[in-house]
């Protein structure tokens, strides 16, 4: 499947019958279990690709290893990627530009672009410079994180995110993702608010896929969850090896590993 009928694919996700499940990955082998698990589509996760290269979530990682992160990912499956890019490491509207030329180059089909605490007008402005370069060839997510980052509360909190998710439409953005609720009925209130597709990523309390589509969600995001589940098995595994140097238990706690060598070869 090339880029452009990847696109396509990507974008009919989010109006299909069922609700798109989407993983994150932060690397080629971390994408290709994703894929071959059956995801129709793969995301990377920024906090992830940051970490597993030694750097904090934030607009922190050199851009040109996100890309060549981006680019690691899209080779190895065959499905749509969407790429995570915070703010998209810039405020300048030119240079912003210049990045989403990149992340199109690197092979995504999408992203996600976050307003974080900054004024809601900027964040509109770089979604309409988004759109103008990438030609209609990347589905833009447009994050907003009121209730992340605790912007606003209760009912503020709820009409800020609407206000913010219209002013994002207008500007271009094909979807909404809103991080943080996992209450169903204000989940259905946001659903039935917002005039685009509405993500909300997965972590505790929030409801399963079946649930948050019959409460209106199109998208639902891993986030960094699988990236906490392997190390944290890792970890594990590491503080009993280098306890009891036990090379039978370190094997036993890698049982199942997929043949990666075969998947890639």
């Amino acid at each position: 499947m090339d880029q452009t009928a990847k696109a396509e694919t990507f974008r009919k996700l989010h109006t299909g019958a069922e609700i798109l499940v989407l993983p994150n990955a932060w690397d080629a082998a971390s994408a290709a279990i994703m894929a071959d698990a059956g995801a129709r589509a793969v995301a990377t996760s920024s906090a992830a690709v940051a970490w597993a290269h030694g750097h904090p979530d934030g607009d922190a990682a050199p851009f040109d290893k996100v890309c060549a992160t981006i680019a690691e990912v899209v080779r190895a499956v065959d499905v749509p990627v969407t790429a995570d890019i915070e703010g998209g490491y810039t405020d300048d509207l030119g240079e912003l530009a210049e990045n989403i030329a990149k992340v199109i180059e690197a092979g995504a089909v999408g992203i996600n672009l976050e307003d974080g605490t900054r004024d809601p007008a900027l964040h509109a402005e770089k979604i309409a410079a988004v759109k103008a370069a990438a030609g209609g060839r990347l589905f833009v997510n447009a994050r907003t994180d009121v209730y992340l980052k605790g912007l606003a509360e209760g009912h503020a909190a709820f009409t800020e995110v609407l206000q913010r998710a219209e002013r994002y439409r207008e500007a271009g953005a094909d979807g909404i993702f809103v991080p943080g609720p996992a209450d169903p009925d204000l989940i259905t209130r946001l659903a039935d608010g917002i005039r685009l597709p509405l993500n909300v990523m997965g972590w505790t309390g929030v409801p399963n896929a079946a649930r948050l589509q019959a409460l209106g969600v199109r998208r639902l995001s891993s986030a960094t969850n699988p990236f906490r589940v392997a190390y944290a098995a890792l970890a594990r595994a590491m503080e009993a090896f280098v306890r009891d140097g036990d090379p039978d238990a370190l094997a036993a706690a890698g049982a199942g590993f997929p043949n990666l060598q075969k998947r890639f070869g």
